[in-house]
């Protein structure tokens, strides 16, 4: 297979490479609603889509064999998203008159278009003949540039829409990139600094090797997931919490909060051009999953230890680590492993939904300004002084120089806050009663009233 491939042209390599990330990406898109909205029910305590999709068999139908006759099958309502999708396909489509027609048309697309760019970088598994459709040397910096253009789409999308509600919600999408697109830069800086590269292919083999860079039991048994590490742990808090507000996901769906903006930047959108923007937000979702399952948490690899090197450590038990090896993967089920992370990572997003209430604006910008952004560059710091002080010396003090750097560091930041907070305005507490109290009786009423006379 591999050897078929490589003598192929160049242009139908990628074409092949293409093909294989987009279609199961589409194909993933039904399942990750579905999950969504099964999921969401169970945690509300509702009964979700259970219906669509059930097979019941005649009792009576001579064309039915007996052992179907009156038989039932449930598929959970996993035919609902179908459902969905042919109702939009044929429900009306109503463009307003007053908008800017080629813009309007154009947003959806603009919308769609970057989930699929993104994840053309990220490898699916060890062979790379398949994956990534690009390789490319500044792998990072393009899934930087390319995650900023998504938020393209939605503000053209409220700007041509001639409606104060979408304009808002454009807006504030492109408020909320600019919040959280520096944290989320310093994130990846601080693994690219430790990594030495911009490759996700090349970080992730980094991954693959021994825990903290440190070539001696216990560490040399276990990979160096980033997320193993102090920095890439922050790094990835970080991550996580920008790309959920860059996919404008609660509890940072600002952009299309329905009590405030009725339905924000596709208020004016109907039928398919409204599908296409969820499912650009979905396709979103499943990018950034597995960006983060790459940058942060070894890739293809199932579990965070080296089977391989352990082959050769306890030779005694070779062939069970070298199955062990292969089940981790090394074979066809990398990317099994890196969809089921995938989902996880989705997952994780609608369990965020179902339990946090969305914030208000200026919770959202403090956080993203005040927070995410310190916390990530003194994290890109931290990575700076380790990578240091390992080059002058040795991992071991460049592991304490990390510790000692972070201690001084925290003091700084509370000696900071402290200095600001004569100069915080802190709002008058306020209490509402929401039943009032009964009045005071007054002394007349306290008075026993006269006894009713009889005539």
């Amino acid at each position: 297979m591999a050897d078929f491939v490589q003598h192929l042209h160049p242009v139908l390599q990628a074409l092949i490479r293409a093909v294989l990330l987009v279609i199961p990406s589409l194909l993933l898109l039904p399942i990750i609603i579905w999950w969504e909205r099964r999921l969401l029910s169970w945690m509300q305590d509702r009964i979700g889509p259970n219906r669509v999709g059930n097979i019941t068999f005649s009792r009576t139908s001579k064309l039915v064999p007996s052992f179907l006759q009156g038989k039932k099958f449930r598929l959970f309502g996993l035919m609902q998203p179908m459902a969905d999708f042919g109702k939009l396909l044929f429900k009306e489509d109503i463009t307003p008159t007053a908008i800017d027609k080629l813009i309007y048309l154009t947003a959806p697309a603009l919308a769609l278009f970057p989930s699929f760019a993104i994840g053309g970088t990220i490898p699916w598994g060890p062979y790379r003949f398949l994956t990534p459709v690009g390789d490319v040397n500044i792998g990072v910096l393009y899934i930087m540039a390319i995650s900023s253009l998504g938020v393209y789409g939605i503000v053209l999308a409220g700007y041509s829409a001639n409606n104060k509600f979408s304009l808002m919600g454009g807006l504030r999408s492109s408020a909320q990139l600019i919040s959280y697109e520096l944290a989320m830069g310093m994130s990846l800086a601080c693994i690219v600094m430790a990594t030495g590269s911009l490759k996700p292919t090349e970080i992730v083999t980094a991954e693959h090797g021994p825990l903290w860079g440190l070539d001696v039991a216990p560490f040399n048994l276990i990979e160096n997931w980033n997320i193993l590490t102090p920095y890439g742990l922050v790094a990835c808090i970080v991550f996580l919490i920008c790309m959920v507000a860059e996919t404008n996901r609660a509890p940072f769906d600002l952009p299309e909060a329905e009590n405030e903006l009725v339905a924000g930047y596709h208020t004016e959108y109907s039928s398919m051009k409204f599908a296409v923007f969820f499912m650009g937000e979905y396709a979103a979702m499943f990018a950034y999953g597995l960006i983060l399952c790459t940058i942060f948490v070894g890739g293809w690899h199932l579990v965070p230890i080296r089977f391989a090197y352990m082959s050769h450590a306890f030779p005694a038990f070779g062939d069970i680590w070298n199955v062990l090896d292969t089940l981790n993967g090394s074979s066809i089920l990398a990317p099994v492993w890196m969809v089921l992370k995938g989902l996880l990572i989705i997952t994780s997003y609608i369990w965020i939904r179902a339990t946090l209430p969305r914030l208000r604006y200026d919770q959202l910008m403090s956080l993203g300004w005040k927070s995410l952004l310190p916390l990530a560059t003194v994290n890109l710091v931290v990575v700076a002084i380790w990578i240091v002080a390992t080059k002058v010396s040795s991992p071991w003090i460049g592991w304490a120089a990390v510790a000692v750097s972070a201690v001084i560091l925290y003091v700084l930041y509370q000696a900071i806050n402290r200095l600001n907070t004569h100069d915080r305005v802190d709002l008058a507490s306020r209490e509402i009663v929401m039943v009032d109290e009964p009045p005071q009786r007054r002394e007349l009423d306290l008075v026993d009233p006269a006894p009713a006379t009889t005539v």
